[in-house]
């Protein structure tokens, strides 16, 4: 009888700072977060460490103090990686390195190890080997030697040229290749965007891991890969869908997370199209996460930046079926009721009440709850533009009155 495969995980610490601009509160969310990261890329966290600084060091990030207890702790237990949550620079990453003796990674690095796991395509590992290649140039200095297994070649070596700037020029040649790759295969996607037709479209947003594969195979009838882990979804995945007598095409886009890298921005920029050219947005909120709010601030922050803000959207809180509530006893007259005792009826009362054109949603896509009343408001919202743009389709509209009243 065989024995079931067991799963390595390394073992890592993860490191942050408390910072006048970081509080305790907002930093040990950061390090939630970084831990279920390094699960996702395959590292078990053993423990976690921080200190309160003005400001980071600009030399070893830490205090000499903190790095040389790291250092103990990782000989006594023979720790084989540390996460740091902020972005090191690459003079406090080599610096590190010389003091404690295990592999040394940021927050970056961890998720384009993760988006490098993740990636299935060719267009998704071009992405991600882009977003790799501008990461590492300006940190190859005593950490890229098995880039010399790649030279070779007349001319690859000039007089007098050391090994790193032979290693720069690799990685340089291999950045301009990757980047006219994947121009070549963005004008390829928007040609096959501009081939789909003046249907309306509708893209799923929202940060990672809060079940928008979900939601899209159960609108969808599709059949997109689903993972309890972060950037499960890397490719964007569009799907025909017709609600009543409405067709319009749905797409899944990556998710986004707080201190997304620039680099992958920049990447997947194609991706990040297929928001920009929605017609609607459905904004996936997972509202059993304690940190939903920040979770929205920080996609709404990502619209912003690719100029995506001012669409149509509908706010669609899922997991509702997950969501706990504090209850506080009556008898306890000491505990301060906070945002952490609200019921969903209580939320559904606040802010998201008064949304404006956004409209707010409380569904379970595993569960379907509640998901009529979704069904219902995405037709609405897609007939709406549909009879802006053809106001006189009669095939689609058999209540061609109710049309027009629409439109006036």
């Amino acid at each position: 009888m065989l024995e079931k495969e067991k799963i390595n995980f390394e073992k890592t610490i993860i490191v942050g700072i408390v910072t006048q601009n970081q509080s305790e509160e907002k930093l040990i969310e950061y390090l939630d977060e970084l831990e279920f990261l390094t699960f996702t890329a395959g590292g078990e966290v053993i423990k976690r460490f921080w200190q309160k600084m003005e400001k980071p060091n600009p030399k070893t990030f830490l205090g000499t103090g903190k790095i040389d207890e790291i250092n103990l702790y990782v000989k006594e237990h023979k720790i084989s990686t540390i996460v740091f949550d902020d972005e090191l620079s690459p003079s406090q990453q080599k610096n590190i390195s010389k003091i404690i003796d295990c592999k040394i990674l940021d927050r970056t690095h961890l998720i384009l190890d993760i988006f490098a796991q993740r990636a299935e395509t060719s267009y998704a590992r071009t992405q991600v080997e882009l977003a790799q290649c501008i990461y590492l140039l300006p940190r190859l200095s005593g950490m890229w030697t098995h880039l010399e297994r790649q030279k070779g070649g007349i001319g690859m070596r000039g007089p007098g040229e050391t090994e790193i700037e032979t290693d720069r020029r690799i990685v340089r040649d291999r950045i301009a290749l990757l980047k006219e790759k994947i121009k070549t295969i963005d004008r390829q996607m928007s040609v096959q965007r501009g081939n789909r037709g003046a249907m309306v479209r509708v893209a799923l947003v929202g940060y990672t891991n809060v079940g928008k594969s979900t939601l899209m195979n159960a609108i969808g009838k599709s059949d997109v890969f689903v993972e309890n882990k972060l950037f499960a979804t890397l490719d964007t995945t569009v799907r025909k869908v017709v609600i009543k007598n409405m067709p319009f095409l749905l797409s899944d886009t990556v998710g986004f997370i707080r201190k997304l890298p620039t680099q992958l921005i920049e990447s997947f920029k194609s991706t990040l199209d297929e928001v920009r050219e929605a017609d609607l947005l459905l904004h996936v909120v997972d509202i059993s996460h304690p940190d939903f709010e920040d979770h929205i601030e920080a996609v709404n922050q990502i619209l912003l930046d690719i100029k995506s803000n001012d669409k149509p959207i509908i706010m669609v809180f899922n997991k509702i079926d997950a969501y706990k509530h504090l209850t506080i006893e009556e008898d306890d007259l000491i505990t301060e009721r906070t945002k952490k005792h609200y019921t969903l009826d209580e939320w559904k009362h606040t802010w998201m009440h008064s949304m404006g054109e956004k409209r707010a949603l409380f569904i379970s896509a595993t569960n379907k709850e509640n998901f009529e009343e979704f069904r219902k408001s995405v037709y609405e919202a897609v007939r709406s533009i549909h009879i802006t743009r053809f106001p006189y389709n009669k095939f689609l509209y058999p209540d061609y009155k109710d049309a027009e009243e629409d439109k006036e």
